[in-house]
C-alpha cells in the first residue's frame, strides 16, 4: 500500500489550484503547506481526514514517467471527478465509462493535467451513486 506520492509540476500555483478543484468530489478536501528548507523544495500537500497522501512540487516535470490513479466511492464520483478536472483545465484523454478489458467493474476516466500527468479515477466496486 502506498503512504504517498509527489508529482513534480512546472506552474505550482496553476497545478494546485487544478488539483483543488478536480480532487474534491472524491472527499479530497484538506490542504497543507510544507515551506521547505536546507534543499527540500516547497510542497502543497493533498488528503482527508488529516491525512496527507497527494503532494505537489515545482520543478521540471515529466509526464511520460508517472500514472497515479484516484480510488472512487462510486460511479458518480468518477463522472463528477471528470467534470471538475475539465472545469479546472484539464484535457480528456478517456471520458468516464466501463472499461472491461480489465474487470467487469472496473468503471474509470483519465484525465491530462496541466503539464500533461495521466491521471486516473477509478472505481472497482461496481457501485453507481
Amino acid at each position: 500500500m502506498l503512504d504517498h506520492v509527489i508529482v513534480t509540476v512546472s506552474d505550482f500555483a496553476r497545478s494546485t489550484a487544478f488539483y483543488e478543484q478536480a480532487l474534491k468530489p472524491l472527499g479530497i478536501t484538506d490542504f497543507l503547506d510544507f515551506k521547505g528548507q536546507d534543499g527540500h523544495p516547497d510542497l502543497k500537500g493533498f488528503g482527508t481526514d488529516g491525512r496527507f497522501f497527494f503532494w505537489l512540487k515545482e520543478g521540471r516535470p515529466d509526464p511520460d514517467a508517472v500514472h497515479f490513479g484516484f480510488r472512487a466511492k462510486s460511479q458518480a464520483e468518477v463522472n463528477a471527478f471528470f467534470k471538475a478536472a475539465i472545469a479546472a483545465g484539464g484535457r480528456e484523454k478517456t471520458a468516464p465509462a466501463a472499461q472491461l478489458q480489465y474487470h467487469r467493474d472496473y468503471y474509470a476516466t483519465w484525465v491530462l493535467d496541466p503539464d500533461g500527468h495521466d491521471v486516473e479515477v477509478v472505481n472497482k466496486t461496481g457501485q453507481i451513486d
